[in-house]
Formats: structure tokens, C-alpha cells, sequence
């Protein structure tokens, strides 16, 4: 099996497009040349775009190039630093504590004991920047759902990667982690932010390349069945629905005809596998009224 490429050894982007070729994952030159720069610089990656275009797979994609290990933190409203960043082992400290009571020692003496790092749980964020042999993939996932107030927390970590614990003291990376961060856009992140971050807009797809996505993730499909999806699915998206179908989606249709013996798509397919592609029941009401020839004309 062929081993891994160090990140040193990526010479240019055309490098990087080969590398994630063969894992799968399909990029052109502009977002390759994205890719190499948060590799070089060491500078973050944010990834904006709809739902379902490969922002997350090529994180994943990444720490299987690297070899690396792969630090994701799933962002929603509400998160905070306990969740993020790290969180005392209470109980841990309060055996602590017990155990202290007759060692005779001072109060500063088990304070600084009882907030010592074999007490502090660590979350993925100050996970990714205490690892030991070498630099994790940082996926800051849907980075749009949390609050401006954690966005504002992750500054110091993305400009100097660093954090700071009130008891311990700042914490500097010891590896820096290759960061990528996502957003779905339903709210705007800050410029503060972005002045830190390399940036990338991932739109859906044009029907060439969606093709090659799929006979990538499906090889054993049949060429008319290929087409006949991906245009359908193209069409598609320009109605007016609740849930846009992604790329994800493209493929998960596919991969249903297949796998129900379908080599095109009739009313019959359309009426059977909906539910793989839409996600509301008024999405799929208004695509099987209009029947599959409005979409594969």
C-alpha cells in the first residue's frame, strides 16, 4: 500500500488535485490552490457554501492524505468553551481535595494541585493543539450555528494558536493543526474572523463534474443511469424547495436505483426513491406531480 505524502513533499497544486484524486475526492484548481495554501501557510481554511457540496469530506479527506489524526468540533447554537475548549474533572478534584485534607499543605499549594492537567478534560479544540507526534486536521464544522460571542472566543486560536486558562495559564500548540472551517452562510461571520482565515466558496457542482463525483463514489454504474441522475438532480435544484439536494444526495439516489435494479429512471423509480434525494414531503409531493419527464427532457 502506498504511504502517505508528508505535507513538505506537496510541491504545487496539481499535486494536491492527483493526492485527493485517489482518495476519492474531486477538486479543481482554484479550490486546490486553496488546499496547498492552508497546507504552506498554515493559515485556516474557511469553506462557505450550501449544504451538501464536500466542505466536510475534505477535511476527512485530508487526515487520510496526512495520515493524521482527525479533531472535529459539530458547532450549534449554545456551544461554549466547556463543550469546545476544555471543562475541570470536578469530581476528580473534589477526591483530590479529600485527599489533601490532612497533607498539610497550603491553600495555594492544592490549589495549584487540584488544577493541575490531570485534572482538566480536554475538548477538541484545546485536543487539537496538545497533541504530541504530529499536527491534527481541526474541522470546525457549521461554524454559522454557534453564537458571535464562541466565534469571537476562537480568534486568539486561529491568529496565534493558542488558549488561555484562567488556572493554568496559555497553552501554545506544540504541533499547529491544519484548521478547516465551514459555514452553511445562514448568518455572516465576522470580518475578524475572516482576516485570519484563507477563504473558499464551494458552489454546487456543473454536470461534468458531478458526473465524475458520482462514478467516483459509484464506479459500477451504468452510463445512462449516470447521466439520467445527475441531470434530474440539476433540474431540480432550481425549484423552489425547502431543502436543496447536495451532492450527497445525488449520490444517495443513485446508489438506491442500483440497488433496486432500476436502469433508468420512470415514474415508477421516481414514485420509490424520492425520500433518497428529498427531505420534506412537500419537496417530494411537488416533484412526483411533475413526473420524471419534466426532468430528464
Amino acid at each position: 500500500m502506498e504511504k502517505n505524502k508528508p505535507v513538505n513533499q506537496f510541491n504545487n497544486q496539481e499535486e494536491i488535485i492527483e493526492a485527493l484524486d485517489k482518495m476519492q475526492y474531486v477538486l479543481d484548481e482554484e479550490f486546490a490552490t486553496s488546499v496547498f495554501l492552508m497546507l504552506k501557510l498554515r493559515k485556516p481554511l474557511l469553506l462557505e457554501g450550501p449544504p451538501g457540496v464536500g466542505k466536510t469530506e475534505v477535511a476527512i479527506a485530508l487526515a487520510h492524505l496526512l495520515d493524521t489524526r482527525l479533531i472535529r468540533l459539530q458547532c450549534y447554537e449554545g456551544l461554549d468553551i466547556n463543550s469546545a475548549v476544555y471543562e475541570w474533572n470536578y469530581q476528580k478534584q473534589l477526591l483530590g481535595i479529600r485527599l489533601q485534607e490532612e497533607s498539610g499543605l497550603s491553600v495555594e499549594q492544592k490549589e495549584k494541585h487540584i488544577f493541575g492537567s490531570e485534572y482538566l478534560l480536554r475538548r477538541p479544540l484545546l485536543e487539537s493543539i496538545t497533541q504530541e507526534l504530529q499536527s491534527p486536521v481541526l474541522l470546525i464544522d457549521e461554524l454559522d450555528r454557534s453564537d458571535e460571542e464562541f466565534e469571537a472566543f476562537l480568534l486568539e486560536l486561529l491568529s496565534a494558536f493558542q488558549i488561555s486558562i484562567p488556572e493554568i495559564g496559555t497553552i501554545k500548540a506544540k504541533h499547529k493543526p491544519y484548521v478547516i472551517l465551514t459555514s452553511n452562510r445562514t448568518r455572516e461571520l465576522s470580518d475578524a474572523l475572516k482576516r485570519r482565515c484563507l477563504y473558499h466558496w464551494i458552489d454546487y457542482p456543473d454536470l461534468e463534474k458531478e458526473m465524475l463525483i458520482v462514478r467516483k463514489k459509484l464506479p459500477g454504474i451504468e452510463a445512462s443511469l449516470l447521466e439520467q441522475v445527475v441531470k434530474a438532480v440539476h433540474r431540480i435544484r432550481f425549484r423552489k424547495l425547502s431543502k436543496t439536494p447536495g451532492i450527497s444526495e445525488t449520490i444517495d439516489w443513485a446508489e438506491s436505483l442500483m440497488a433496486l435494479g432500476y436502469r433508468e429512471i420512470n415514474r415508477d423509480a421516481l414514485d420509490k426513491t424520492l425520500g433518497s434525494i428529498l427531505k420534506s414531503t412537500e419537496d417530494i409531493s411537488l416533484i412526483r406531480t411533475e413526473g420524471p419527464d419534466a426532468f430528464l427532457a
